[in-house]
C-alpha cells in the first residue's frame, strides 16, 4: 500500500545539491528517490547522535511517516 505524498522543501548547499544531483543521474533515479535511500541508510546512525530524543519536536504522524520512508 503506497503512502500518501507530501510535498516538502528542503534546503541544501551548492555541493550537496551538485553531489546529489550527479548520483541521481548515475543511478538513473529521481533525487526524491535518492534522499529517501540515504534516509532509510543514516537513519540508525542519527538515532546514535548525542541529544536525539525519539519525542523531541515531532508529532506522532510525521514519526509515523519518516518511519515509513
Amino acid at each position: 500500500m503506497a503512502s500518501p505524498k507530501k510535498k516538502v522543501t528542503l534546503y541544501f548547499s551548492s555541493a550537496v545539491l551538485g553531489e546529489t544531483q550527479q548520483e541521481a543521474i548515475r543511478q538513473d533515479r529521481s533525487i526524491s528517490w535518492i534522499m529517501q535511500a540515504a534516509w532509510r541508510l543514516a537513519r540508525e546512525e542519527v538515532r546514535r547522535l548525542p541529544g536525539y530524543r525519539q519525542d523531541a519536536g515531532a508529532s506522532s504522524e510525521s514519526k509515523t511517516q519518516v518511519e515509513s520512508l
